[in-house]
């Protein structure tokens, strides 16, 4: 699996259109998507940090260069104090709770 973990600041009240723009996102069914967390940290309410796991790298860079992410990325853009600060890598280890 391969994916990115991306530290965002947002704008005040962002935090709700964030989780929008993630249930639009998971609307397109992107082809190798595994799952997206997107954390809200307690300390401060305007820190968000986002992980996004692909089945494979190519699924990934696929999804990273279409134009439907082009304009996902752009409206979430809107949302943000700063761009967006990216680590893209290998998920070397994927642990799954529960029964």
């Amino acid at each position: 699996m391969y994916g990115t973990v991306a530290r965002v600041r947002v704008r005040p009240g962002g935090v709700e259109r964030l989780k929008a723009l993630s249930q639009q996102f998971m609307a397109r069914n992107v082809p190798g998507h595994v799952m997206t967390l997107v954390y809200q940290m307690d300390d401060d309410p305007q820190s968000v940090w986002l992980a996004v796991a692909f089945d494979s790298k190519a699924s990934y860079v696929a999804n990273a260069e279409s134009p439907a992410q082009n304009d996902w990325y752009e409206q979430m853009s809107r949302e943000l104090e700063a761009a967006p600060e990216w680590h893209d890598g290998e998920i070397v280890d994927y642990l799954k709770g529960g029964a």
